[in-house]
């Protein structure tokens, strides 16, 4: 009697104590939530039952559970694009405006003194005048708002408009051969082969004569730039020298020996070396710009005289004038990896390349023929016949955010 009465009174005891505590209990965890948003996601999460591969439906089923991996929570970054001093051309799209023009192919012949223009949808010259004696390549400006023939006869530059493609001004600095503009825009380079020096000149503002470099060889004719344009590098055909010219101080670096008749100078995608064609020794010297020397030569055929880059910047276009073809250098293995023949032959001399790359066009130095090839199939599309001694030809409105001159090499 005495236990059962106890036992009553506990278990009494027990049930008023679990109808008062239970309420109290319910009531905190609700002021908790309501004060705390990260209560309820932790009430959530305490009072949910453990969830096992086997509590799941059936794999294969539409309700199974899916098990998440774990956050990767490891420093992560992706590998730095390989720099390519051409990059700015890899779309093979004209920028507009400039897309807004036509294309135009103009052609300057040395011995005529005379410009010719092309059409390349039609392949037909539908232009043609005269401009100062001795035309020998028409550079585009840096910015691209204009054309400039390089008059070296008359010691002049004609300015072409590039919306009418006709002359509208001319420019007096000495004997022109080639002119050129330094990567960041602020200097013309007038390349005077005939006082044996270049001459850095402010072509914003009057052609003014900013500094005056004399090149101790003969023959100063074609050049390029390094990729952060700090120094160029200069051709001197009949010398056999590459010289290395400091852009800032405007004063003579270095040279180094080649030999033959080096002619034009084009700078690995990669901005490490220097490309040179050398006539003389029928193909191409490879040069290490800091070592300065040639660490390769690639022969690739008699004449070798003009460059260009291909538009994926995979090969470089050679042409040997005197035998009238065009050789391709793959940049990866620095191999002749194809030759393309003119049929009946030729004399190729400087290059341009189509906006697509599509297309490869040669002025015909002494055939008075201007040829297109199909960089696809190394076929020649069409003979242009234009004036005599056509020479540095260029494609214009081409790609590229600048042009650094020449007859229009685009970065």
């Amino acid at each position: 009697m005495k236990i059962f009465q106890t036992s009553e009174g506990h278990h009494g005891l027990s049930g008023a104590l679990r109808s008062r505590v239970l309420p109290i209990i319910f009531a905190l965890i609700f002021v908790f939530a309501v004060l705390s948003p990260a209560a309820v996601v932790f009430a959530v999460v305490w009072m949910a039952p453990p969830t096992t591969a086997a509590s799941g439906a059936e794999e294969g089923s539409q309700d199974s559970a899916r098990q998440l991996p774990a956050p990767d929570v490891q420093p992560t970054s992706l590998p730095e694009p390989s720099f390519n001093v051409y990059a700015n051309t890899l779309s093979g799209a004209v920028p507009c405006p400039l897309c807004e023009l036509p294309p135009r192919v103009y052609v300057p012949n040395s011995t005529a003194g005379t410009v010719d223009v092309i059409d390349p949808l039609t392949f037909k010259v539908i232009d043609h005048y005269r401009v100062g004696a001795i035309p020998h390549h028409i550079a585009p400006a840096w910015d691209m708002s204009a054309l400039f023939v390089d008059n070296e006869g008359s010691s002049s530059l004609t300015v072409l408009d590039i919306r009418t493609g006709r002359p509208v001004d001319k420019v007096s600095i000495p004997f022109p051969y080639n002119l050129y503009f330094t990567p960041d825009g602020t200097k013309a380079v007038d390349v005077v082969e005939r006082l044996q020096r270049i001459e850095f000149r402010d072509w914003r503002h009057g052609w003014a004569l900013l500094k005056s470099v004399p090149i101790p060889w003969p023959g100063a004719d074609h050049l390029d730039f390094s990729a952060d344009g700090s120094y160029l590098m200069i051709s001197t055909e009949y010398s056999g020298v590459v010289a290395k010219v400091d852009v800032n101080t405007m004063q003579l670096a270095g040279y180094v020996r080649v030999g033959g008749l080096p002619i034009d100078v084009r700078l690995s995608p990669d901005g490490n070396l220097f490309y040179v064609t050398n006539q003389g020794r029928m193909g191409v010297s490879v040069i290490d710009p800091v070592a300065m020397k040639e660490i390769q030569f690639i022969p690739t055929g008699r004449g070798a005289h003009g460059l260009q880059v291909s538009r994926d910047t995979k090969s470089l276009y050679v042409s040997n004038r005197l035998e009238a073809s065009v050789s391709v250098i793959d940049f990866a293995t620095r191999t002749v990896v194809a030759k393309w023949q003119i049929p009946g032959g030729g004399s190729p001399d400087m290059l341009q390349l189509s906006p697509d790359g599509k297309q490869l066009w040669a002025s015909g130095r002494y055939h008075a023929t201007v040829y297109v090839f199909d960089t696809a199939t190394g076929n020649v599309l069409a003979r242009i016949p234009v004036g005599s001694e056509d020479h540095g030809l260029t494609y214009f409105p081409n790609v590229g955010q600048h042009s650094l001159g020449h007859n229009g090499v685009y970065r």
